[in-house]
């Protein structure tokens, strides 16, 4: 039987008038009786927190006073959630719905599996069947965080580990924020979820996605035309940080293969994405 413990849902928003009423709506159909549903706003710009506001005035709403990227922004949530008593939160991406018992799932196997520092549900692509995300590994030679393909004995189980999980919709448990902080906030946009997973594994916490819990993502991300830059320098950033002395040398020598690679690109005039990998290398290196 689950626990009545409070669960913070973090919702961050930036400029998420396309999806952001249908995000709050499937949480509102949560069958999980103690929740609250705070909604971090990063100086959205499209009107987007004020007809939220006006649907739905019993949540709790956060107005940053600037964009202050992924991580300090639901950072931001979950330390609020935690001072109003929240035992656990689950960061939830403003593009995504879920199914009315997927919280439910989620804390029932956080019950389960004390070992478990993370949560997450299989999340698939917007009205579709079609998985999104099953579960992940970091590819320290490629230097990419990777989706893989679950099991049909991992898809029949009660759950599973994971490599690292997404931050599509994270559970996270209160001791594993107590053991080792809140999300990294130099990862302004993607990698501050592979980056949590991995400190929360060293830290000796199972990282487990639950099919029973279900979620569905739109991926709005697709059309930021800045994504390629994030991804690039967030990737950088994760494998400085976290390679090991062993493998310095090899990523060293891999990514001045790619830069070779990308100052080709250029040359060959491939475009915004060459410039905008250009771009992150610059900046990356020239803060070290």
């Amino acid at each position: 039987m689950v626990s009545a413990s409070k669960i913070g849902i973090i919702v961050l928003n930036y400029n998420g008038g396309r999806y952001l009423l249908s995000c709050l709506a499937s949480l509102a159909q949560l069958d999980y009786p103690n929740k609250e549903i705070v909604v971090v706003d990063n100086a959205s710009e499209d009107g987007s927190l004020v007809e939220a506001e006006k649907r739905f005035p019993q949540l709790t709403f956060v107005r940053n006073q600037a964009n202050e990227g992924f991580a300090k922004g639901m950072n931001i949530g979950m330390r609020m959630a935690l001072a109003h008593g929240a035992r656990a939160c689950l960061l939830f991406n403003n593009d995504a719905t879920l199914d009315p018992h997927a919280l439910t799932a989620l804390v029932e196997a956080s019950e389960r599996h004390p070992e478990a520092g993370l949560l997450c549900p299989i999340i698939y692509e917007s009205g579709s069947e079609r998985p999104w995300f099953e579960k992940g590994k970091i590819d320290f030679f490629r230097m990419r965080a990777v989706h893989l393909r679950a099991t049909k004995a991992e898809r029949l189980s009660d759950a599973y580990a994971s490599g690292y999980l997404t931050g599509c919709a994270l559970f996270i448990k209160r001791e594993l924020i107590d053991a080792i902080g809140f999300l990294d906030e130099r990862f302004f946009l993607y990698y501050e979820d592979a980056d949590y997973s991995f400190r929360a594994s060293r830290a000796g916490f199972a990282c487990l996605v639950v099919p029973g819990a279900r979620v569905w993502h739109s991926e709005a991300s697709r059309s930021n035309p800045q994504k390629t830059y994030f991804l690039v320098y967030s990737g950088l950033l994760f494998f400085q940080k976290h390679a090991s002395l062993l493998m310095r040398p090899y990523l060293a020598a891999y990514v001045t293969i790619r830069r070779v690679k990308n100052h080709l690109d250029r040359l060959r005039g491939r475009g915004g994405a060459a410039e905008d990998v250009h771009r992150a290398y610059e900046h990356f290196f020239s803060k070290r």
